[in-house]
């Protein structure tokens, strides 16, 4: 593996073809010119190559030696045009535009989408959306179409969980740590939304859900800005985040650092309800866990020369999510009539670190767009948690029986990652090639004590308390190739090389499992553009599930008296060939259809012990599973004050067993719809209504409920925009929330709900000061895949 990452890396870059450089910045009297046209032509007026001026008004274009007309134009000024001669690079300085004194004032208005197609991606403009206002990154992608966020899970709707980025780099946490990190970035700091459905050879393999990549705002260089944010968010309960970020951008030097704090406690309500053959149990819970949050991002860039950057980044995260918890399970006899009642109550006592530093560097190889970049990162991940409960049994009218089950649970984890990658960047005349590697270390250790307490001194149980021990090594290179054929197709094709060995060790059974595979992962996407009107394209990608870390240790983690959860090490990783192909019409409607297929998937499953009427969470492989879709979106944007953008799907699910679970597949149809309309009351005063609606839908081991929502939300600026109020009704009617999701296992059919805060009532209000001309820099990690496994 090393030499072929060796050989990889040495190749490449003596078999292409370089092309000259031609750079240059464009000015009016007094500032930069952004957006300008940069056309380069030959002699006979055939398009060569163009492009667009950035923020600071440069540009930078590749073209063969010869002789070419350049033209710059913007409206508002004169053209620019001039011959030049291509030798070597060429550097054209400041090109200076000169005002049409001919045109009358202009006033240009420009209105960002709320939602864009465009032909590989969906971007949700995060920062148009009133709905967004005061909260944080993972209630924007609540809102961000296609997306469904439900137990700390992100799913891309019908293909399952998706992975994160921000700012085009991976962030792959564990579903707990992932909510944490999101809920520390505010908002009002993102400025769109990108959901990829069939992301490229770069990235990790890991995922059958596409990639979301969550781009952060920025601005001009040399300026700070300061914003500090408080949101009372109030339900059953009630929690406030104070939010503060500091930016700073001088010359060679960028600077962020962000505290972000939550204090106060969240409801979560569940309904179970078990059908035995000789009893029923109908089951309650109410929980109150506590928001107590504290997290800290540190992040200083410097540029030691002209083309090489260094940077560190520290993200530090601590909580106490400490939960209290009473269930009422009500046990009907086979006649249906009352016959006992378990009351539970529960206290569960947590404390979570997790620290990640990043060293990274980028150089420049060239000033045609060769750049090399290298990323180190540890991470740390510490999990402590402390669960008591006591089981009480209840006659029908309520007389005291008993003392059913009382037990205290310890449970620790800790997890160690290391890793190493390289990614570079090789753009020639005949083809733009990214290609790197990547190698990553996790040691996870967890163990679990239980102790039964049922006769007022703790009793440690053996046959429940485990320590395991668990270690996995991956390498992986890639190679991604980008041809432009011509003005109409675009063709980008991807390998992806992943080396996995892993090694699961439980102390008490004296038992190693290990596993190693090597697998190839391809990618292929395909750009038609037709005319103006029409564009086409088709994806195709191979993507890997692994087992989260909890989901191997054998033993059980136990919730009551009469539920526990326990994990498979025989669990095997997943693989889903992805498809999709869409069509996109006048930028205001979009076709899309995907076929989704799942090799060996794993899921849990609920069972249960009929004789001692327990329910029990196992995991296993045991399907094979296709997900198909189609849907159409459209933009309605006919008058100036409302913005509409709606869409519809239906989609499809198809399973097969490949082990007998005692059950039978469930398939079935769903339809899907979601509206999300701003509507522009005042320059400083925007209104947002938002619709969303799902259909039953049966697909694997389970069918689920229908849910709809409604939100509403208003925002209003003061002082220049420099402060902004906003109120947000979430889930108006307190339809969304999970519900009827069953299955029937050995005849057993247990049905679950839950609601886990789902409707609220968030006020907030921020305020900035200082230059906000920021340029905002946040870099993400180079280990993001392996902390996503960490719960």
């Amino acid at each position: 593996m090393k030499r072929l990452i060796t050989l990889l890396l040495l190749m490449f870059p003596t078999l292409l073809i370089s092309q000259v450089n031609i750079k240059g910045k464009v000015t009016g009297q007094s500032q930069a010119v952004a957006w300008a046209n940069v056309v380069l032509t030959n002699l006979n007026d055939d398009i060569i190559t163009g492009s667009i001026t950035d923020d600071y008004g440069t540009f930078n274009l590749k073209a063969e030696p010869g002789t070419y007309k350049l033209t710059i134009s913007f409206i508002g000024y004169n053209s620019f045009a001039k011959e030049i001669t291509l030798k070597n690079d060429l550097d054209l300085g400041a090109i200076v535009l000169k005002a049409d004194n001919t045109l009358d004032e202009i006033v240009i208005t420009h209105q960002k989408k709320l939602i864009e197609q465009k032909p590989d991606r969906i971007i949700f403009n995060v920062e148009n959306s009133v709905t967004a206002i005061g909260g944080d990154a993972l209630d924007a992608l609540r809102i961000a179409p296609g997306l469904r966020v439900r137990n700390n899970s992100i799913n891309l709707l019908g293909r399952g969980e998706s992975r994160v980025m921000i700012n085009g780099r991976l962030l792959q946490l564990s579903a707990e740590d992932l909510t944490s990190y999101l809920n520390s970035i505010s908002a009002s700091d993102i400025k769109k939304i990108e959901v990829i459905t069939t992301p490229p050879a770069k990235y990790e393999a890991a995922g059958n859900g596409g990639l979301i990549n969550i781009v952060l705002k920025k601005g001009q260089l040399n300026s700070w800005k300061n914003t500090i944010s408080i949101a009372e968010n109030i339900n059953t309960y009630h929690f406030t985040t104070l939010r503060n970020s500091l930016l700073y951008n001088k010359s060679k030097l960028s600077l962020s650092f962000n505290v972000n704090g939550v204090k106060g406690n969240s409801r979560n309500i569940e309904d179970f309800q078990v059908y035995y053959p000789n009893s029923t149990w109908d089951i309650d819970i109410n929980s109150k866990e506590r928001e107590d949050n504290l997290s800290v991002q540190f992040l200083l860039d410097y540029g030691i020369t002209e083309n090489t950057t260094i940077g560190v980044q520290y993200l530090g995260n601590t909580k106490t999510p400490d939960l209290t918890d009473k269930s009422i399970s009500r046990i009907f006899n086979h006649s249906n009539t009352l016959d006992s009642l378990l009351i539970n109550n529960g206290n569960n006592h947590s404390k979570v670190n997790s620290h990640l530093i990043n060293l990274h560097a980028n150089t420049k190889l060239d000033s045609l767009g060769k750049s090399i970049s290298f990323d180190v990162d540890y991470f740390t991940y510490d999990s402590n948690q402390n669960r008591d409960f006591i089981t009480n049994s209840f006659a029908p009218n309520n007389d005291f029986l008993g003392v059913n089950a009382t037990a205290n649970n310890f449970s620790n984890q800790k997890i160690e990652n290391f890793s190493v990658k390289t990614d570079v960047e090789h753009p020639s005349k005949f083809i733009n090639l990214s290609y790197g590697a990547k190698i990553s270390s996790i040691k996870n250790n967890s163990d679990i004590q239980f102790f039964n307490t049922i006769t007022g001194t703790p009793v440690f149980d053996s046959n429940i308390s485990n320590t395991f021990k668990y270690e996995e090594n991956n390498q992986a290179i890639y190679i991604s190739g980008l041809k432009k054929i011509n003005e109409k197709w675009n063709v980008q094709l991807g390998l992806r090389l992943e080396n996995t060995k892993t090694k699961g060790f439980s102390v008490e059974l004296n038992e190693t499992n290990t596993d190693s595979y090597t697998k190839l992962f391809p990618s292929f996407y395909a750009s038609y553009n037709k005319n103006e009107n029409n564009s086409f394209s088709l994806s195709y990608g191979k993507r890997i599930e692994r087992p989260r870390f909890r989901d191997l240790n054998p033993f059980r983690s136990v919730i009551s008296s009469n539920t526990f959860s326990v994990g498979n090490p025989f669990l095997r990783p997943s693989f889903v060939d992805s498809f999709e192909f869409k069509h996109t019409h006048k930028n205001k409607y979009t076709t899309n259809a995907f076929l989704s297929i799942r090799n060996d998937g794993a899921s849990v499953i609920f069972t249960s012990d009929v004789e001692n009427s327990t329910q029990i969470v196992t995991r296993s492989n045991f399907f094979k599973q296709y997900i198909y879709g189609i849907g159409e979106s459209f933009l309605f944007n006919k008058v100036s004050w409302w913005q509409s953008q709606n869409s519809l799907n239906v989609i499809g699910s198809k399973t097969e067993f490949t082990m007998d679970i005692g059950a039978k597949p469930q398939n079935g149809i769903m339809f899907s719809a979601n509206s999300s309309n701003k509507i522009t009351i005042s320059k400083s005063t925007k209104l947002q209504i938002d619709a969303s609606y799902d259909s039953p839908f049966k697909a694997g081991l389970f069918s689920v409920g229908e849910t709809y929502s409604l939100d509403l939300g208003v925002s209003k600026q003061f002082l220049d925009k420099d402060l902004q109020v906003a109120i947000l009704i979430k889930d108006v009617f307190n339809t969304s929330s999970l519900n009827n999701l069953e299955s029937t296992v050995n005849s057993v059919k247990q049905v679950y709900g839950q609601n886990d805060n789902n409707r609220f009532i968030r006020l907030s209000a921020s305020y900035s000061f200082g230059n906000k001309k920021i340029n905002e820099k946040r870099r993400n990690f180079g280990n993001e895949e392996e902390r996503r496994r960490t719960n």
